[in-house]
């Protein structure tokens, strides 16, 4: 928590000390309709910009909402962690409500929290969780058709899961990473990469320490090219080891990609919803 200690002067007749107090945020979306995480230039619909038009609405004032992890256009988000600073006294309940007030139905506040001004949500976090949701069918979806990607090529999962098994641990990513990626070093540790299968759907669950730009995205289309007898599941090594982006075939669509999770330490104490999306709850409760 912040002071901002008025002049000591009593001629200058200052109001009483401003308290700003730093808010941990939840936040849901469906990113369909918008053109990433990250505000861009005036028009442009993004998550974050109409994020903290909900939260300025609610402090009556301008405020900066800052993100975990930063998605792309089309992705969703279950559990993307937010914090921000406001002088503006509120209930953790009138966040909420007053928030979600403000935002179309696509996106919504789980939860509001005051944290100290060490938490940070991008910097403090320790992990982070994606899952990738293919339809495997012969029949394209009506329902949810940008909230699953489609492949009707029947795919052998029990490869599949062997490739991914073979990415676990720390490796340079390099050949999964998009070309634009501004990381500093594509070296990554994925602490696990599932693969299951529920009827039609095929689930990708990873976890990792940190993402590169596309990394998801790209390992779900080297996953779906070996699950669909295309490339051997000894081509993930070679794709691993070569270094280049060049040699990890095509990237997968952002169609079914969910931001599900962020782990920070115990301090900061913040609450564990269960994970998303919700559609996949009947099967996968961790």
């Amino acid at each position: 928590m912040t002071q901002v200690q008025p002049h000591d002067s009593v001629a200058d007749q200052q109001p009483a000390t401003e308290v700003v107090q730093r808010f941990a945020a939840s936040i849901e979306y469906d990113g369909s309709h918008y053109h990433g995480w990250q505000a861009q230039r005036s028009g442009i619909s993004t998550v974050q910009r109409a994020v903290e038009a909900a939260f300025s609405n609610v402090a009556d004032h301008p405020l900066t909402v800052i993100c975990a992890g930063r998605t792309d256009t089309g992705v969703h988000g279950c559990n993307q962690i937010i914090h921000f600073d406001s002088s503006a006294v509120r209930s953790e309940r009138s966040w909420v409500f007053g928030a979600n007030s403000n935002l179309s139905n696509d996106i919504a506040v789980r939860w509001v929290k005051p944290v100290d001004d060490s938490f940070h949500a991008r910097f403090s976090a320790v992990y982070r969780r994606y899952r990738y949701v293919i339809l495997n069918a012969p029949v394209r979806p009506a329902h949810l058709p940008n909230g699953v990607t489609w492949n009707y090529r029947l795919l052998d999962v029990a490869l599949m899961r062997d490739a991914a098994q073979r990415l676990e641990g720390e490796h340079d990513f390099s050949s999964f990473r998009a070309i634009g990626c501004q990381a500093k070093s594509p070296v990554k540790t994925i602490h696990h990469l599932r693969v299951e299968r529920f009827g039609d759907l095929i689930v990708i669950d990873v976890k990792a320490n940190a993402f590169l730009h596309h990394m998801v995205r790209n390992i779900a289309g080297v996953l779906m090219t070996i699950g669909s007898g295309k490339r051997p599941v000894s081509w993930v090594n070679n794709v691993l080891a070569a270094r280049d982006r060049t040699q990890g075939g095509v990237t997968a669509p952002p169609y079914g990609l969910y931001f599900v999770d962020v782990g920070y330490p115990e301090q900061f104490d913040l609450p564990s919803p269960p994970l998303g999306p919700y559609f996949l709850s009947p099967w996968l409760t961790e």
